[in-house]
């Protein structure tokens, strides 16, 4: 495992989910380089509907 820090994040909430609704994160590499890399994760409900965008930029130390 490498340490990393993150040099940027940005968050977009959609929508709110309902008290006590089990979320699902899915987080995918947009891009994966020597030094630095790149991630989306979504945040959504059981049925779908998309609570929140978060875009990382993360640099290993």
């Amino acid at each position: 495992a490498r340490t990393t820090t993150t040099i940027e994040s940005k968050t977009n909430m959609m929508a709110a989910a309902p008290a006590r609704t089990l979320l699902r994160a899915t987080a995918t590499p947009l891009h994966i380089g020597g030094r630095t890399s790149v991630w989306t994760t979504r945040i959504e409900t059981p049925d779908g509907k998309l609570v929140s965008v978060t875009t990382q930029t993360q640099m290993v130390l």
